[in-house]
Parts: C-alpha cells; structure tokens; sequence
C-alpha cells in the first residue's frame, strides 16, 4: 500500500501539546514548553487510515509525526538546528515506510522553504503550497459570494504578497478583480512584483508597506510568515471579507471579538475521500484536512513520489495540476471556518446585516 507521512508541530503551544499530552500542556507555560521543546526528538502521533480515491478506488495510508518546535522556537534558533530537527522528524518517516514527506505550518516556511530538507532525505518532500494556493482564491471566490461582494468590481488585497504562497495568489486575483492592493514589507520587492504582474493583470495594480490600505479592500487574503497577528480591528472595513491562511494566524482575534460585521475566514479546509481517520485531533472535524496535508495525500494517491512544491518560486502550472490531481480523486473545498469553528448561514447572514447598518450609520470601520 503506498504511504505518505506528514509534519505537524505546535503552533499555540499550550493547546497544541494538551492534544497529543495533556498533563504536560497543563503543567508547563509557553515559554517552558518553547524552551524544552529544544531538547525533545521528534514525536510520533498516529496513523492515518481511510484514504481512498474516488477515481480509482486505491487505499494509501499515512502517519503524523511532530517536529516539537514553536514558531517562536524555529526563529530564535539558528537555521542549521531548524534543519536539523526537521530532517531528523523526516528520518521518522522514511523509518515508517513513507513514500513521500509534507512539510506543515512553519516546518514549509523554515529557510530554502524544504530545499535542504528535501537534499537530506530519501524519501520526496512538497510543503503543499501550491494546492494552498487554489485553495486560498477558491475559498476568496466563494465568501465573496455568500456576502454579495462581486470579484470583478471588488477592491483585493494580498497581504504578504511578495512571499511564495502571495506572489501567486495575487497572480491569480489580479486577473480577476477591478484593483489587487499588493501589501509586504519590502517596497523594492513589491514594485518588482507589480511590473511581473502588469503583462496580464486585469486589475489596477497598488503597492503599499502599510496595513491602513486594508480599509480600501472589501476581499483580503493574507499569508504572511510572521509569528505575530499582523491585522486588527481598525484595519478593517464593514462587510469585508479576510481570508487567513497564514499559521500562525495573520488575523487578530480582536477582529472576531470585537467586529460582528466582517467576515473572517481560516483558509483552505478540505473534504478528503474515503473513510478517513486521522486518529488525532489538530482542530478540524473528521474527515477534513489543511490543503497542505490535501496536496500530499493527493500526490501519493497519484503515485506522484517527487518533489513537488520545494522552494520559495511557486508556478501557476504546479498550482493547476495539482487541482486537477486533487479534484480527480475526491478532495473538495470544503465549508467555512473561523477560528477553529465552523461558520454558519445564521452567522454570515448576522455579519452581513451589521455591516450594512454600520455603513447606513455612517460607521466604515
């Protein structure tokens, strides 16, 4: 049967270690478990069992292993000890029997984003970024939909545009909306990706360093690499839409505590074929998965054992074959979520009624 095996790590430390070992979530406070998670080896979770292609009928299997480091923790230390543990989680895998590696959540973003990883292992390596991607303008296309907002009319923003997932999520949307807002740190960085983007835009192309420009984008997709939320309440306008892919979270919780009119989205949530079960629990209900994880059950369904998204240059060709490989087996994009909870009718219905009597109050935000 072939196999694939797929790196998690704690993201919200004291949460994400509760899942696997309670007492020790309970006991230690974060910068506890950031500082031991320097001296813990790579953990073992579960296997997954279920998988099966609606194309083809095939059954693969899988396992979740756990790199311990936080965010925080892969920032502080040097690249080479990243590298290191990172390499050492995939030796776990190849021990396993794993045809093919996924690089989850900050383990993707780490340096060469899984170059020298993949040069280390036996076994083939993809960080999912390409079906993230799809997944990111897909879920964009969508909940502009259920809030009446019209793409082609539409004022995007991408947020960490310049970054590997960002340069072709704004690829895309640039083709589709009236202005794409193009927002990173790095001006230089931006002006060159606008002119790579002109050639085939259909929307006005705007650059900008600074966050308040969000206040003009009714649709923003955001998938930085920061460590810290980068968007908060006053940021935002009523009856947008922010679709966060980034992990850690890019979206201030302020913004759903405190904004009942803007609609707020975790990005690419995937239905995934077959009788799946992950046997863990990292936040999402049976049968569901990141579209990272989806791009790698999807290539070893494929028998796909290469590597496949590695390095910081994403292609539109990479992202629309592995939507065509996704779709032919069974994955599909699958309902809203918002932090961590699943977003109802009743609720989006409520987000779309309060922003229009702020805006009929005169209130934008």
């Amino acid at each position: 049967m072939d196999s694939f095996a797929f790196i998690i790590h704690p993201v919200d430390p004291k949460r994400d270690v509760s899942r696997k070992f309670p007492l020790l979530g309970k006991v230690l406070s974060e910068k506890q478990i950031d500082f031991f998670s320097t001296f813990f080896p790579p953990v073992y979770i579960s296997e997954i069992e279920g998988i099966t292609s609606q194309a083809t009928g095939k059954q693969i299997k899988g396992w979740f292993i756990a790199c311990p480091y936080t965010p925080r923790r892969m920032m502080q230390l040097p690249e080479r000890t990243v590298y290191n543990k990172i390499i050492q989680t995939g030796r776990m895998a190849e021990k396993l029997g794993a045809q093919i590696l996924g690089l989850g959540a900050f383990t993707s973003v780490v340096g060469d984003a899984g170059k020298t990883i993949a040069n280390a292992l036996d076994i083939p390596v993809t960080t999912g970024d390409s079906y993230t991607v799809m997944l990111a303008v897909q879920a964009i296309r969508e909940a502009a939909k259920v809030m009446d907002i019209k793409m082609e009319d539409a004022t995007v923003a991408v947020v960490g545009a310049t970054g590997s997932i960002g340069r072709v999520c704004a690829e895309l949307i640039a083709g589709e909306c009236a202005r794409t807002y193009l927002i990173a740190r790095d001006e230089k960085k931006l002006a060159e990706l606008r002119t790579k983007l002109q050639v085939s835009a259909r929307s006005e192309l705007c650059i900008s360093t600074k966050m308040d420009v969000l206040k003009e984008a009714q649709l923003i997709l955001t998938v930085t690499s920061s460590i810290h939320d980068v968007i908060y309440p006053e940021h935002l306008q009523a009856g947008s839409v922010v679709c966060d892919v980034a992990r850690p979270r890019d979206v201030s919780a302020m913004v759903a505590a405190v904004r009942d009119d803007i609609l707020v989205i975790d990005g690419g949530m995937v239905d995934v074929p077959g009788p799946v079960d992950f046997h863990f629990n990292f936040g999402f209900p049976e049968g569901k998965a990141y579209a990272c994880m989806a791009e790698t059950i999807a290539l070893a369904l494929e028998g796909r054992f290469e590597d496949y998204t590695v390095g910081k240059e994403i292609t539109l060709e990479r992202v629309q074959e592995i939507t065509a490989i996704a779709q032919k087996h069974g994955f599909r994009m699958s309902g809203f979520r918002s932090f961590e909870k699943e977003v109802t009718e009743k609720q989006i219905e409520t987000v779309r009624k309060n922003a229009r009597n702020k805006v009929l109050g005169g209130y934008h935000g």
